[in-house]
């Protein structure tokens, strides 16, 4: 049985989480992915169209009605709006049925929006199930002008003029090494952050060919973009930035900007990626810009270049013993000095935002 595929799009991570646990319980229906505003679901629909969205209408960046009205002028697939704006007779309500929505779901105003999601749950399948069944329109307001079927790269094209996407600058460079027990504790601290978040540069010892499918298991789960690094890419904001298994990377600042740079070498500290590689990089190219974070493992990979980082004024971080698997690298680090913060895994989010 073919299963309907349908994207998320939601500013609220809790929100997102639970319409992914419903919709994903019905067995005709799977969460093809998720995003926090329009424009990363415009990068979501270039990588995979869905059969279905459900989307809320209050979003930063730009508004679900602006996206809609885009969407449906070209590139129309089945909407079912879910959203604290959509109350009976509201005006945004029936603006997002002219624009092509096949079904309006209204969030409770109360304080437990998950509870009330969750009591809604065979409202919101069969609300999908139905728009997947509909036949799809453009909406009675959309432009008029392009009547040819132009695609999702298209659609990535107009949203980007309808908001502001000039790259903000980078204010922070976060630097992360991980070992043992680092593959969850990254996608702890990734699922935490927010999609304006500064870019995470990460190094996780991990054998090559294995990187690239942890990338895009993190990528599937988090707001923000998580890829494998690659060579000469300028890093951005909401980005993670993945260093390829076998592969050493390094952080570069060339031409007004930050660049990524992926190579072969020696092993160091008996590891390619190595830690210490990228913490040194980072501490010469970004200094007092960069935070650094070392986090569970085995050994005493990054604990030099963590101690390098801080002594050219970045911010620095060890997870403490109680939350890794292995209390290696954390340790040797905190032994050198190196760590300014001892935090618990839950706690390094918080610090995170703090320092932005």
């Amino acid at each position: 049985m073919r299963h309907i595929k349908v994207l998320v799009i939601d500013d609220s991570a809790l929100v997102r989480q639970t319409l992914t646990n419903i919709i994903n319980s019905d067995p005709q229906l799977v969460v093809s992915g998720s995003a926090a505003d329009p424009y990363f679901a415009a990068k979501k629909i270039r990588n995979e169209v869905p059969d279905v969205i459900t989307l809320d209408l209050e979003m930063p960046r730009m508004n679900g009605l602006t996206f809609l009205k885009t969407l449906m002028a070209q590139y129309p697939i089945p909407v079912v709006i879910i959203s604290s704006f959509t109350q009976k007779g509201s005006g945004q309500a029936l603006r997002a049925l002219e624009l092509g929505a096949v079904e309006i779901l209204a969030k409770s105003e109360i304080r437990n929006i998950k509870d009330h999601l969750e009591e809604s749950k065979i409202l919101i399948t069969d609300a999908i199930k139905a728009a997947n069944m509909a036949p799809v329109r453009k909406g009675l307001f959309a432009r008029t002008e392009r009547v040819q079927e132009t695609g999702p790269r298209q659609l990535i094209a107009d949203i980007a003029p309808e908001i502001n996407t000039s790259p903000e600058p980078i204010r922070k460079i976060i630097a992360v090494g991980a070992s043992t027990g680092g593959t969850e504790a990254i996608r702890q601290l990734l699922q935490h952050q927010p999609a304006t978040c500064p870019p995470f540069l990460i190094v996780q010892h991990m054998p090559a060919g294995f990187t690239q499918s942890f990338a895009k298991n993190l990528d599937s789960r988090c707001t923000i973009v998580v890829k494998e690094a690659a060579d000469g890419e300028v890093i951005q904001n909401g980005h993670a930035y993945i260093c390829p298994g076998g592969f050493h990377m390094t952080l570069e600042y060339s031409l007004a900007k930050y660049r990524i740079r992926i190579r072969n070498g020696d092993l160091v500290n008996r590891h390619r990626p190595s830690v210490d590689v990228l913490f040194e990089s980072v501490a010469k190219s970004a200094g007092k810009l960069a935070i650094g974070i070392i986090m569970t493992g085995m050994g005493n990979d990054g604990a030099l270049g963590l101690l390098q980082m801080r002594n050219n004024g970045a911010t620095t971080i060890a997870q403490d013993e109680s939350t890794c698997v292995v209390y290696g690298m954390p340790r040797e680090a905190v032994k050198l000095g190196a760590a300014q913060y001892i935090l618990p895994l839950e706690g390094i989010p918080g610090k995170l935002k703090s320092l932005r």
